[in-house]
Order: C-alpha cells, then structure tokens, then sequence
C-alpha cells in the first residue's frame, strides 16, 4: 500500500484507515508493505517501508519518488494517494482509494494557498482515477468529481474492540466531539453551541473533545483530552451519551463509524460522509448548523430517544466492519486462477 499519512505522524484519517486495513489483511494471511515517509506504527503487524521527504510540496515529491519505485514483487498495489504518475503497468494489479475529494475539501478550506493546493491534489485524484485498474469511492456522495467511478467500500472498522465492555456511561450528559478546533471539523463552532445553547439547558452537560490544536481557554464545561491511545478514545465513546462532529465536509467519517459500533448517538450536520454513515439520517441525527444545539439538547434529555438510537447505531455499523470491508477488497485484488501473494499499501 501506498500511504502519504499514518497515525504515528498524522491525525489524517486516511492514515488511520489504512494501517486498520493492512492489519487486518495481515490478520488474513497476506503479506502487507506500507510505503509512507511517515515513521512506523508501533504494534504494526504489517510491513513498513519508509520514504523519506525533506522541504515543501511533499505531498506532489513523494508521488514522484513512488515512481521510480521498482514494484515488481508485488501481485497488488493498493493507493491512497499519490499514484497518479503510475501509468505503466508496474504490478498486475493497481487499486486506488478515493477517500474524499480534494475539490470539495478546497470549497471549504481556508486560505488561498491551502486552496490551491487542494484543487490540485484534486486534479490529481481524478488523473489516478484514470490510471489504476480499479477505482474505489468510501461513499457513493463523494462521486461528484469522479461520476464514472462505480465501486464503493467504505472505510471500516473494528467492531468488536469499540464495542467490547469497557468504561460505565457517564454521571452526568456528557458529548463526544473527534476533529480538529479549527478547520472544516468544526470544533470551535461545536464548543460555541454547546456553551451558549447546551448547558444552559441541560443540567451538568458535558463536552468532552479528542483534539490537539484547542486554545488554552475554553468555555465551562468543555474538556480538552488531547490526543488519546485507542484504547482511551474507545472508552470515551463509550461514557460518552451523544457523539457530534459537526465537519463541514467529511468524505465518510471514521469517528461517526468508531461511535456507531460503540452503540453511541450520532449528531452531525449533512457533509457527505455524515449523511453515507447515517442512511440519511435514518440511524442518527442530522441537523444544520442552526438546528445542532437544540437536537444535542433533544437527544440529552431524552433518554429513549437515546436508546433507540443506539441500537439503530449499532445495527448501521455492521456495514462498516472492518473484515467485511477486507473482504471486498480482497475480491478486486485476486486474478482468476490466482491468489494474492503480497500486497503493498501506497497513499
């Protein structure tokens, strides 16, 4: 596999999802390499090959020196991103994952720079779309800018250690939030929300937010736990009452599935990933930006509605697990008449 992003150096999703694939496909009995200039996973069943990149425009070298990267070994490429220049047949067969898109991400980013880059990142998906044998979309509402990709697999995730016993529900109403302060997460909006229309009408309420960049001083009753093991953010989903990301644009959601398999409430506003995970709001809530503290208050106060939405959480995450989406992968990665020996993650 081919992966700019890993969790040991990034908060990417993207980089999350593929180190649970290419556990899982080891679980499964293949050999799995990930190329990342990203530094090893610790407790990594897979292989880790690293790629090293200094200076800017890392994202558009890093397509480069993959490139030139002899291949040959490998029945599978599977990409994450940054096989747009792999025109030539290098293994027999090239998967790529499309997680998102870069063109709508660019709608919602700020700054110019940071724009631009986006839509270029976004040219790029769509010439990789072209290159590889095989094109998967994580949601069937990320297929704007690419229309004539037809295959999709969401990410997936393990329900059996999110939803495994753990910590006791909260005390007191209590909200996850998983994302960033800043940025298309939304993070400084939910805590806004939360302090000017939650608390002051649920008793006790509490949000408590797994992200990194938070200022210093947050209103009253939002806690910032910084970055957590996997095992801590399990726990958290699990006390938690309610779980709201707010995304602008998500292209599918990880922590929305990570909530569902736990049996938590999902509140979000309809991104495109939110509006995929949930059914449309079928197995969750989804609300604009104008409605989201009144539905968090709604679901707080309202403990069957609550239960209810569990078990419909529950029930959506079964399309999410993390073996079954293996699974469909391993079907586009078999020739006829011929298993898989290796394969080799690149993103």
């Amino acid at each position: 596999m081919i992966s700019y992003y890993l969790p040991s150096e990034s908060k990417i999703g993207v980089g999350y999802q593929v180190h649970a694939l290419a556990n899982e496909l080891t679980r499964r009995g293949h050999h799995v390499d990930v190329f990342s200039p990203c530094a090893p996973v610790d407790g990594a069943l897979y292989g880790h090959i690293h790629v090293p990149l200094t200076g800017s425009l890392r994202t558009f070298r890093f397509a480069s020196e993959m490139r030139r990267r002899d291949l040959s070994s490998y029945d599978v490429l599977h990409a994450h991103g940054e096989d747009y220049w792999m025109w030539r047949r290098r293994v027999p067969v090239h998967v790529r994952t499309l997680h998102g898109s870069c063109f709508e991400e660019a709608r919602h980013i700020r700054g110019v720079r940071e724009k631009l880059r986006m839509v270029l990142l976004g040219f790029t998906e769509v010439l990789a779309s072209l290159v590889a044998d095989t094109t998967v979309l994580i949601s069937p509402q990320t297929r704007r800018w690419t229309p004539w990709v037809s295959t999709v697999i969401p990410n997936g995730v393990d329900r059996a250690f999110f939803s495994a016993p753990g910590a006791q529900k909260a005390e007191f109403p209590t909200v996850l939030f998983v994302g960033t302060w800043n940025g298309r997460k939304r993070g400084a909006d939910l805590a806004h929300i939360f302090d000017e229309q939650v608390r002051p009408r649920v008793a006790g309420a509490t949000l408590r937010m797994v992200t990194q960049d938070a200022p210093a001083v947050v209103p009253d009753g939002v806690v910032v736990l910084g970055r957590l093991s996997d095992a801590e953010l399990a726990d958290e989903y699990k006390r938690a009452w309610a779980f709201c990301l707010p995304s602008s644009y998500e292209g599918f959601g990880i922590p929305y599935a990570e909530a569902m398999a736990a049996g938590l409430p999902v509140v979000a506003t309809p991104n495109a990933g939110a509006r995929f995970v949930t059914d449309e709001g079928r197995f969750g809530v989804l609300a604009e930006g104008e409605r989201l503290g009144g539905e968090i208050v709604r679901v707080l106060s309202d403990k069957a509605l609550r239960g209810q939405l569990s078990k419909l959480a529950a029930r959506r995450s079964a399309d999410f697990d993390l073996t079954l989406v293996a699974e469909r992968y391993e079907s586009l990665y078999r020739l006829p008449g011929r298993a898989c020996r290796h394969v080799r993650s690149v993103g």
